[in-house]
């Protein structure tokens, strides 16, 4: 049997020379939350409805397009892909109903990024459920076996929808996540978790309506899994693992009190229902609701609003005919009236609230809930099917378990799921920069401390100066890391999504081409990561048609690290895939010294930068942007030197910009005779030219040389040291902040200290 590429052990993940790897990953793509034909991003309201017939075939992008894209991330140092699907992309026509010609691009395109030595792990992605709801994930079809309307949605104010809504362009940003507390979310969530509890009386097909949902979920899954395994030359060799749900949320369970907004729930922006109120106006009542906005200290009320639905229901009616999915209803189960009415919570005659608590105990026992319950019940139990259903066809896959974002992980440790070839999967994002999408230098917010009681008063977990903000992250994304090791066991840890909003500040830098706070921003990011003791992260996001127009092309979301209309990053040695500039060409060619003669092709230098910098106008015609002017923004920030095979254990690693410095300590293991691997860290041109990168070890040898994979060139440093603590001190290039090209003086020395303490901030 081949050795695994990739291997558990104990905290840390190995390779078959036994070095521990480092995942330095991203999410890959953001195109995949919609489908294809019709192209439908969140912004689009055309055929919106008509979500049966769709296809998914050509996302993320194209066969022919997979190389260009998998050369540039392995080119800008990342090994992992969190290689996204939807549900809905799976099974869109109907329950049961597979779309295998997507599953067999999907394998096509999985195959190309194992020709690029890719680890990757499936995730299956949702947001607020459903594309219908206004996220992504579920097939429509689901909403309708829970006896929901889509086309009701807007008015009832069910679902906040980017497609329906009057003009998609002023669509609030961020307001999106609030339909995690809305009905058609709350109603979802409770139903697919809970259903046997909390809606005895839906019952569909002879099956409860959370067996229903959770059994098609985890068949759709299996049989890609299956498709995947039959394929023969995937698993190990590029697919390393499947990850559990993403961003999973407990709608009701738990909920104390449905008349009161909870005391946890962190967002409020937009009108703020209570779970009541959402019901209410889910059933065609008006009702007054409180309005919010986010602002640099968190949500606020600003006023209130009367929501009037006019008498529309966002239940399906009474006449609905159900024969166009093949399903059958118990007659308990009636359509035309709330779902939850027919449990008892309120009285529509009356429009009084019967039960408050409903939500906060099992029906049936009288056991009390919490957030804390329902992770370790409805979660847990879900996901040890989805593991199980994965592991009947894979016994070997790695599973990487994703509890609900920011709540306290499963407890685990010692017990029969403390499953050795598990991974933890956390999502962090620094809330304030992602909801204002502003980098606010002068202060942040201790936002897990306040999760975790850790402050007698919030007012004592706000951080002043970017120093500070900076250290707050990572002791955040630290203590995670030690929560989870407490709660989990011994398992590895990756942070599957972090990330920062580009569109920052009115989309200033897309006006200006001065990218500092998002460099800012990206930096201390990668700092929290580095001082995390984590394993691995992948970085949320990367979209191949991201615009300055549309951002991500979804809800207004901005995070790619990519766009269409961002130039390339310069520098003394261009970071253009050779693959994508002139790819097969030799270089005694004519064609090539032609190539060579013409100024856009050439490495950016004094005499072409102006050119190379001017910024695109936020409403540039992406389509016209030649290839090797298309890139990233940030990229310094981003493209960093990072640790991938480490000949022992890594005690701490960490690159500082400021300084262009990257420090790594390590416990390296005891050789055997003939052992000559080595550690080997990833170093981009950008901040190390290998002629002007001066490196210190506390013992033996190191080489600066390239690493060929497929038609790209990485370079590369390779340590040999001895065994026992070791260090290493790697020094780069300076620049400016924000200046890809300038090198920086004595002068400017003392300008970025001032900056890095906070001294020059600005908000």
């Amino acid at each position: 049997m081949a050795s695994l590429r990739l291997r558990i052990d104990g905290q840390t993940f190995k390779d078959p020379q036994n070095r521990e790897i480092t995942l330095r990953g991203i999410n890959v793509a953001g195109e995949s939350k919609f489908p294809r034909d019709p192209d439908t991003p969140s912004y689009v309201s055309g055929g919106f409805f008509d979500a049966d017939h769709v296809s998914f075939v050509g996302r993320p992008f194209t066969i022919d397009d997979a190389h260009t894209h998998f050369a540039r991330l392995r080119k800008w140092g990342y090994n992992t892909l969190r290689y996204i699907f939807t549900w809905e992309a799976i099974e869109h026509e109907g329950p049961g109903r597979y779309d295998d010609e997507w599953i067999a691009f999907t394998i096509e395109v999985l195959r190309v990024a194992k020709q690029y030595q890719f680890y990757v792990f499936l995730d299956p992605h949702q947001d607020v459920w459903s594309r219908l709801s206004g996220g992504s994930g579920a097939p429509a079809w689901t909403l309708y076996a829970a006896g929901l309307n889509p086309r009701a949605f807007k008015k009832t104010e069910a679902a906040l929808v980017q497609n329906t809504y009057d003009n998609p362009a002023e669509f609030p940003k961020m307001i999106w996540s609030t339909n995690y507390t809305r009905l058609v979310c709350q109603t979802m969530f409770t139903l697919f978790w809970g259903g046997r509890d909390f809606a005895p009386k839906a019952i569909i097909n002879g099956v409860n309506i959370q067996d229903y949902l959770q059994g098609h979920f985890i068949a759709a899954c299996r049989y890609l899994a299956q498709k995947i395994h039959e394929a023969g030359d995937i698993e190990n060799e590029v697919v390393i693992g499947w990850e559990s749900m993403n961003e999973p949320h407990r709608g009701l369970i738990g909920v104390q009190d449905i008349s009161v907004i909870p005391p946890d729930q962190q967002l409020q922006l937009g009108t703020s229902p209570t779970a009541f109120q959402a019901i209410l106006t889910g059933s065609g009542r008006a009702c007054e609701q409180t309005v919010w906005a986010f602002g640099g200290f968190g949500p606020h009320q600003t006023g209130r609003e009367l929501v009037d639905p006019e008498g529309e229901s966002a239940w399906l009616p009474a006449t609905h005919d159900d024969n166009k999915y093949g399903w059958k209803r118990d007659p308990d189960w009636k359509l035309g009236e709330c779902l939850w009415a027919q449990h008892g919570v309120w009285d529509p005659s009356s429009d009084q609230l019967l039960q408050k608590d409903y939500f906060s105990k099992r029906p049936q026992t009288g056991e009390p809930l919490d957030y804390d319950r329902f992770t370790n019940s409805y979660f847990l139990e879900h996901y040890r099917a989805y593991r199980d259903a994965i592991r009947s066809v894979w016994s070997g896959a790695i599973m990487l378990c994703q509890p609900p974002v920011m709540e306290i992980p499963p407890d685990l440790k010692g017990s029969v799921d403390d499953d050795p070839n598990m991974v933890h999967a956390v999502h962090y994002y620094d809330g304030l920069t992602l909801l204002t999408k502003h980098w606010n230098r002068l202060y942040n917010v201790d936002v897990i401390g306040v999760l975790r009681g850790k402050y007698l008063a919030p007012a004592f977990a706000v951080k002043i100066g970017e120093s500070a903000i900076r250290n707050c992250l990572r002791d955040q994304l630290k203590f995670l890391r030690d929560e989870s090791l407490r709660y989990m066991g011994s398992h590895p840890l990756i942070f599957t999504e972090i990330g920062i909003p580009y569109d920052m500040d009115d989309k200033y830098a897309y006006k200006t081409g001065d990218y500092s706070s998002q460099v800012s921003a990206m930096d201390a990011n990668h700092f929290a990561l580095e001082g995390s003791t984590g394993n691995g992260f992948t970085l949320w996001l990367y979209t191949t048609t991201n615009n300055h127009e549309w951002g991500d092309n979804w809800n207004g979301e901005d995070l790619s690290i990519f766009s269409l209309d961002d130039f390339e990053l310069p520098s003394g040695k261009p970071l253009v895939l050779e693959s994508e500039s002139q790819p097969n060409q030799d270089p005694h060619s004519p064609a090539y010294s032609e190539s060579q003669s013409n100024p856009e092709n050439q490495a950016i230098g004094p005499r072409n930068l102006k050119h190379a910098l001017s910024p695109p106008s936020i409403t540039s015609d992406s389509t016209q942007a030649s290839k090797d002017k298309l890139g990233f923004r940030a990229g310094e920030a981003f493209i960093r030197p990072s640790p991938i095979f480490t000949n022992g254990l890594i005690s701490k690693y960490q690159f500082d910009l400021r300084s262009c410095t990257f420090t790594l300590s390590l416990v390296g293991k005891e050789r055997a005779m003939g052992d000559e691997t080595a550690t080997e860290i990833y170093l981009p041109e950008f901040h190390f030219p290998d002629a002007q990168t001066v490196v210190s070890v506390s013992s033996g040898k190191w080489s600066i040389d390239y690493l060929q994979i497929n038609s790209v060139k990485i370079q590369l440093l390779r340590w040999w040291h001895m065994a026992g603590d070791q260090d290493i001190k790697i020094q780069g290039v300076k620049r400016k902040p924000g200046d890809q090209n300038s090198v920086v003086s004595g002068d400017d020395v003392s300008y970025l200290e001032q900056c890095q303490t906070g001294a020059c901030m600005v908000m």
